[in-house]
């Protein structure tokens, strides 16, 4: 039988990549991604210097930030880059591990695939690779969670990312808020409000039982500093409302034009009582307060700040036990909350409202400092990394061990569960082990040890004990527990599932099919199946 004209689908300029080509570009991918990141793995990882389009600089280790800070174009490395942003969002920290996991199951499936084993076989063999591997994080977990197993896991998060020189007391600083602001074994991070300044050495941060506002009093004739505050959270302006029409007065008399000003100062002047009437000496108001307002304030003594960031409200609301307020008529001696000093300080030259001594704060401000701008930038994902992880320790109460101990044992488990399975799929869960060993051959490379040495003495010490990780300092094997570095099992656990889950999507893509405009024109008369697609006729 004749071949029928063939029938144009897709539009002028559509790139194709079909089959093999498909597969092994998105591996490439994958694998290049990955490589980029892989070198600010471990206490002894590099840092990568982020240059934008406007020239803003960006000096981190930290793999979620270093992707977002990248223009990927990939469609295949664009989904790396969302596994790093979930890790971020459910843990805070293992980014990196995440994403180097991905790219080495790539790397793994490549040989799969030239042994002509089917991509949905692989993905089938990566799932049972990775529902066993939870399996095993649950057996060699570390239950029991105390104080000093919390400073200890913030430690290990900030080990190797600018924070080296006062690690011990951030730790401690971090710790204490994520307890401040737990409730019923559950820690909402957004209650920890971290506020930066640069101009001091990093040990100079401190915890602060309440919130600090980066902003300063409305007017100099206001109070300073007041001691055993009452505080009015508002989140409606102070100031004479306009009218929602149009409207137009006409004044006949210069004593009618006095009389209106006289009333809308009067409406100020009530405005002001209401607050002051309350028992309320600080206010914070969301919207603005007008000049006439401010005065008024003043005079009352009255402490007020304007224009404070909603999200900065609820957290003094949580800090205070102050209720907020959108109309002036309902507030209340109820209303009010409390904080034992409310403070206007000089920090760099700028002023902070600092509200201190909450008796019963369950939202607080981690206060970091640091030399430079980029030094505290540094400190701050450092923090913010440190804190998702205790927070997880918290809820979960379980840890395992790091320095890439829970990688090799479950990659060595790994192995002896792909003995059980038959047909192709063995193949598949073996390369998920060896894929794993990824992490312990990473610290030991970016540490400058022999990665293959490195590996064969890890294996060899997990015939004893599951706790046994590499000491990059050292370059010794040693039983991480006792030495204190520990992570939770939450870290390993998302950073496993996500990379499993995407190195699985990958695979099953066979067909890259991309609208581009300016896609060279010679691609006219492509076959199909070639590689490239004709325009439609």
């Amino acid at each position: 039988m004749a071949q029928g004209q063939p029938i144009f689908i897709l539009p002028e300029g559509t790139n194709r990549s079909v089959g093999r080509d498909a597969q092994r570009n998105n591996i490439l991918a994958g694998k290049v991604l990955a490589e980029t990141v892989r070198t600010t793995l471990g206490p002894k990882g590099m840092d990568k210097m982020l240059v934008d389009g406007l020239g803003d600089i960006v000096v981190t280790n930290d793999g979620v930030t270093i992707l977002k800070e990248m223009d990927i174009e990939h469609p295949a490395a664009k989904m790396l880059v969302e596994v790093a942003k979930t890790q971020e969002d459910e843990v805070g920290d293992g980014t990196t591990t995440a994403v180097i996991i991905a790219g080495e199951l790539l790397k793994k499936s490549e040989s799969l695939l030239d042994s002509d084993i089917h991509p949905t076989i692989i993905a089938m063999g990566y799932r049972k690779a990775a529902e066993k591997a939870q399996e095993i994080l649950d057996d060699i977990a570390i239950e029991s969670v105390d104080g000093d197993t919390l400073k200890k896991v913030a430690i290990t998060a900030m080990t190797g990312k600018g924070t080296e020189a006062a690690r011990e007391p951030l730790a401690q600083l971090i710790v204490d808020a994520v307890q401040k602001v737990e409730e019923d074994g559950i820690v909402d991070a957004d209650n920890i409000k971290i506020e930066k300044k640069d101009g001091a050495v990093v040990e100079e941060s401190s915890l602060v039982e309440g919130v600090i506002i980066d902003k300063e009093k409305v007017h100099p004739g206001m109070p300073s500093s007041l001691k055993n505050a009452k505080i009015a959270l508002v989140n409606t302006p102070l100031e004479v409302k306009e009218t929602e029409v149009d409207a137009e007065i006409r004044i006949t008399d210069p004593a009618q034009m006095q009389a209106f000003i006289e009333q809308e100062e009067k409406m100020v002047k009530d405005m002001v009582n209401k607050i002051s009437d309350s028992g309320a000496n600080v206010l914070f108001a969301q919207k603005g307060i007008d000049d006439l307002a401010q005065h008024y304030l003043s005079k009352a003594g009255i402490l007020a700040v304007r224009r404070v960031k909603k999200s900065d409200i609820e957290k003094l609301a949580r800090a205070t036990g102050a209720n907020v307020i959108s109309n002036l008529d309902d507030l209340t001696a109820d209303d009010l909350g409390e904080a034992g000093i409310v403070e206007e300080r000089k920090i760099s030259g700028e002023d902070m409202i600092f509200v201190e001594e909450c008796s019963a704060a369950k939202s607080v401000t981690l206060f970091v400092r640091g030399s430079t701008k980029h030094i505290v930038d540094e400190i701050v994902r450092a923090i913010e990394d440190a804190i998702g992880v205790v927070a997880a320790t918290v809820e979960d109460d379980k840890v395992v061990a790091g320095g890439g101990a829970p990688e090799i044992s479950v990659a060595k488990k790994l192995k002896d569960y792909a003995e059980s399975i038959s047909g192709r799929e063995q193949l598949a869960v073996n390369a998920f082990a060896e894929a794993l060993e990824i992490v312990p051959k990473t610290l030991a490379e970016n540490a400058g040890l022999d990665s293959i040495d490195c590996l064969v003495d890890l294996r060899a010490a997990h015939e004893n004990s599951c706790y046994m990780g590499l000491d990059v300092f050292t370059g010794k094997v040693t039983d991480m527990k006792e030495a204190g570095v520990i992570e939770p099992k939450r870290v390993k656990k998302q950073a496993i599932q996500s990379a499993s889950e995407a190195a699985e999507m990958i695979l099953r893509i066979d067909d890259v099919i991309a609208s581009n405009s300016s896609a060279p024109a010679d691609m006219e008369g492509m076959d199909p199946g070639m590689g490239g697609m004709p325009p439609m006729m």
